[in-house]
């Protein structure tokens, strides 16, 4: 990628300052009929390290936001808090933030990626009229059909992995060194595909094993047994609310299974979905060539129509 211009700030907000970083010129980008993208990173907990590929995206023109949520990675907390702190409201109220500091609340695009894209569709819900595109990553529109989805995944792991997460989780002893290494089994299958990681995807985990504060809270001890405060977590009754263009993707070998996805594509008006045949959760990094190119279409259609018409 031809060396981009690289911004960093910081936006106030009442637990402490949200870290974002542009790639590219929001201005100049605009002003060439580029609507500028948002990535909502995972978790809840993670950081946008491992969706930096997206920012590939900023040399053809468009800039690209990332930030990493309050409580996550760069966004430190500076107040004190308890675990009724986090709430979807309190992560919405912070990418409204994020959009008004950064200038662009009146016309962006989103990518959700996981627990990203669902906060996307709840942000997208509320019908936001600066919202022109919208792309939900490898995301689930109710944690009880993620779960179900992915308890037919376990139930593909060799029998002795399943053996030993089946006897951590019943102790409640999640936290041993043995039930941690039976789950590498479970991710790299259905979370990265990539192995080793790359160093983007393990930067994020570094940050995560450092603090898992909020993830442990919402979700759990891992990606497959969900007993946080999101465990319950579905949009699907107000998923037909969602009037933005909007993409669909996960890989066939996704901890996002088709189960979960289903209902965004029953129910959202303007919708189309595409899968990504040698992925599971991380198609950005796993095919990222393919993932780039479909994501950059999708968003050229969605741009002002000088821009297009110019083409």
């Amino acid at each position: 990628m031809t060396a981009q211009l690289v911004s960093e700030g910081r936006i106030p907000g009442p637990l402490g300052s949200t870290w974002w970083r542009v790639t590219g010129d929001l201005k100049a980008s605009t002003q060439a009929g580029f609507t500028p993208l948002v990535v909502v990173h995972g978790g809840p907990g993670m950081t946008h390290d491992y969706l930096l590929s997206i920012a590939e995206l900023a040399g053809e023109g468009r800039a690209v936001v990332h930030y990493d949520k309050i409580g996550s990675g760069r966004s430190a907390i500076e107040a004190a808090v308890d675990s009724s702190t986090w709430t979807v409201q309190l992560f919405l109220d912070e990418l409204d933030r994020v959009l008004t500091g950064l200038g662009i609340s009146e016309s962006y695009h989103l990518l959700g990626q996981s627990w990203g894209g669902m906060l996307a569709a709840e942000h997208a819900i509320r019908q936001p009229k600066g919202l022109r595109a919208l792309i939900l990553a490898n995301s689930p529109a109710s944690m009880p059909l993620w779960k179900q989805g992915v308890d037919q995944l376990r139930a593909g792991l060799p029998a002795e992995v399943q053996d030993v997460l089946d006897r951590h989780e019943a102790a409640d002893t999640t936290d041993s060194a043995e039930y941690a290494e039976a789950g590498v089994a479970f991710n790299d299958r259905h979370f990265c595909r990539v192995v080793p990681n790359p160093p983007d995807v393990v930067a994020t985990f570094d940050y995560l094993a450092a603090d898992s504060t909020v993830y442990v809270t919402m979700v759990g001890p891992n990606e497959f047994h969900i007993i946080g405060t999101l465990r319950d977590w579905d949009i699907t009754a107000e998923a037909h609310s969602i009037v933005a263009k909007t993409l669909l993707i996960n890989g066939a070998h996704d901890e996002a299974t088709d189960l979960c996805v289903q209902p965004f594509a029953d129910a959202i008006p303007d919708v189309r979905w595409v899968k990504f045949d040698e992925s599971s959760h991380v198609p950005h990094v796993e095919e990222t060539e393919r993932y780039l190119s479909v994501v950059s279409r999708f968003l050229a259609e969605s741009d002002p129509r000088e821009r297009r018409t110019a083409e």
